[in-house]
């Protein structure tokens, strides 16, 4: 937005010419000194910070506008049009006109305009964040997502957001971190899923170290070509970004494939975000339980709280070898605290009643990031932020990937999914479980009917008849499945029916009614969950033989005995952090 056309000059500080409307809830451009507007009404110079607002009314307008703005220190005082009583009304309401509602608090508005500042952060060498306001706008840099994301996030809908921290070390502040010539790699990755209703999010760290596929990803060059980088097999998580020429769009797939949870956005940043985000807040409050002298990051603290900030903030969450076992799962946990404590500061009372710190987090925040290119909209950027900051700091939860160490490994240096935990983790993200309790609204008709499917009678093991096929699971799974149900759960009834006629978005079994008490017997024994289950409208023509029930398998399925339905809470041993609550780091 054009300050120099509106009177101001360029050693004015922006913030400064900002005013607070709490009609809407927004800053908006103050109008130009007086001498640029012959029309203005004259204010007095700005009291200092401990005399309040500026007493400046008019007294000519009949209609009431509400509190005045909170001044911005160095701001010249100045009231809304309409802020005094009017002629006549002696602070009251005129005869005969109905009394208006109370307007809410400054700091009401200012939480419903934070909605634009509320910054999701990653930290160990990054933070992402957002803010959306027409004269930030400009200091975001886009990336093409090549098609990997939905191409947009819907308040219908969960929402899930991809937040990278790449340790590249080139850029300005950037270059005194390790290898000046790395292009960088996923260093701390976030899968961050806000749940459908808003009352949850959790927060999934992908440790860098994690072995997993990276697959062929198609990526727009510098010069609006296109180019597929070649997929490579068990490789760590972090080469998914910067390796090779892959962008943010190949981590964004890498993390789809593995997960099976499709993506709207991604945000991504470096290492000067956490550096200029702590300092515009004023610094974090972080807790020690042990003192640390860390040669390696720099970072010296004693045991106990501190308020750090900069530099110091990005020893903090770079730390790795003084927490724990000295491993980056250890600094996960430690980097997850952080990032608590950075949230409920700039969500605290300091920050949100004062226009000249959100103004610093602003600029901070979008000078860091880089977004997909389906997000560079001024619009868009600020429905996804207010979108987000309706969820309770109490219900937001961070959790890790359930990974084992790499069994092909005789030195440990990576690690593996675990077979049964991370399936379970990653269907609770996509059925929308949240990893906190919360009060959720009763189930719909549809939902209810399809829960009712799995209660009543189930079948003994020998009568159950059923055809498995294949429908988008991986290659062979028809097979091991039909060769788990005979041999290990005695269901002998059971054919191979190879590949489906068309795919299936995930795993389903069609059944005749009177076939319901084998279908809740396999449902059991697959663990399937309720809407899986997909009765037919009829029954076998009387005499005849039903046909065996249809077992497809999608791109859900994983493996005999991992159950497919969702966990209804996060397993006990899946350790979390909750935002609202202060941990020390060990």
């Amino acid at each position: 937005m054009d300050t120099h056309g509106r009177g101001w000059t360029d050693d004015e500080d922006p913030a400064d010419q900002w005013v607070f409307d709490p009609g809407t809830g927004n800053y908006e451009m103050r109008p130009a000194p007086p001498a640029a507007r012959p029309d203005s009404v004259t204010s007095p110079p700005a009291a200092t910070p401990s005399a309040g607002p500026s007493a400046a009314t008019r007294t000519d307008s009949p209609r009431r506008r509400g509190p005045a703005a909170p001044e911005v220190p160095g701001q010249r005082g100045r009231r809304r049009a309409g802020g005094g009583a009017g002629p006549g009304r002696a602070g009251g309401t005129p005869p005969g006109r109905r009394k208006r509602r109370a307007e809410k608090s400054g700091k009401q508005k200012a939480l419903l305009w934070t909605g634009g500042v509320m910054a999701f952060v990653l930290v160990g060498g990054s933070v992402g964040a957002y803010l959306v306001y027409d004269h930030f706008f400009g200091n975001i840099d886009t990336l093409p997502d090549d098609g990997a994301g939905t191409g947009g996030f819907s308040p219908d809908r969960a929402i899930n957001v991809l937040l990278i921290g790449t340790d590249k070390r080139t850029g300005a502040g950037n270059e005194g971190y390790g290898d000046r010539n790395s292009p960088g790699h996923a260093d701390t990755t976030i899968l961050l899923h806000v749940s459908k209703d808003r009352t949850n999010t959790t927060a999934l760290s992908i440790p860098r170290d994690l072995v997993t596929d990276i697959p062929d990803c198609p990526t727009t060059q510098a010069d609006g070509t296109q180019k597929v980088i070649p997929g490579t097999p068990n490789k760590r998580f972090n080469e998914s970004l910067g390796q090779y020429g892959r962008t943010p769009s190949c981590t964004m797939r890498t993390v789809t494939e593995m997960t099976g949870i499709r993506i709207d956005h991604f945000m991504v940043a470096d290492f000067n975000a956490v550096k200029t985000l702590t300092t515009a807040v004023d610094g974090v409050t972080v807790c020690l339980a042990k003192d640390v002298d860390d040669p390696d990051s720099k970072l010296k603290l004693s045991e106990g709280e501190h308020t750090i900030q900069g530099e110091q903030a990005l020893a903090f969450v770079r730390t790795r070898k003084s927490f724990g076992n000295s491993g980056d799962l250890d600094r996960i946990k430690t980097q997850q605290q952080f990032m608590s404590s950075l949230m409920r500061k700039m969500k605290s009372d300091d920050t949100l009643t004062d226009p000249k710190k959100l103004w610093n987090l602003a600029e901070a925040a979008t000078e860091a990031l880089t977004v997909d290119s389906t997000l560079k909209d001024v619009g868009k950027l600020r429905a996804l932020a207010m979108e987000l900051n309706k969820v309770d700091l109490k219900n937001i939860s961070f959790a890790t990937v359930p990974v084992t160490d790499n069994p092909a490994e005789t030195v440990r240096a990576t690690v593996v999914l675990h077979r049964t935990k991370a399936p379970q983790l990653f269907s609770m993200i996509r059925e929308d479980v949240s990893l906190t309790e919360v009060k959720k609204k009763e189930k719909s008709r549809k939902a209810a009917e399809e829960a009712a499917r799995l209660k009543g009678p189930k079948a003994d093991p020998s009568q159950v008849r059923v055809k498995v096929l294949n429908g988008g699971a991986k290659g062979g799974s028809a097979q091991t499945v039909l060769n788990w149900l005979q041999n290990d759960q005695l269901i002998t009834k059971s054919d191979n029916g190879g590949n489906a006629p068309e795919n299936v978005a995930k795993t389903q079994l069609v059944y005749a009614p009177s076939q319901a008490d084998q279908a809740r017997l396999l449902a059991e024994v697959m663990g399937l969950p309720a809407s899986a289950l997909k009765p037919t409208a009829e029954d076998a023509a009387a005499g005849a033989e039903p046909e065996p029930m249809a077992l497809t398998l999608g791109p859900d399925f994983q493996e005999p005995g991992v159950p497919l339905a969702a966990p209804t809470e996060v397993p006990k041993d899946i350790p979390k952090v909750e935002a609202d609550k202060t941990v020390c780091a060990e």
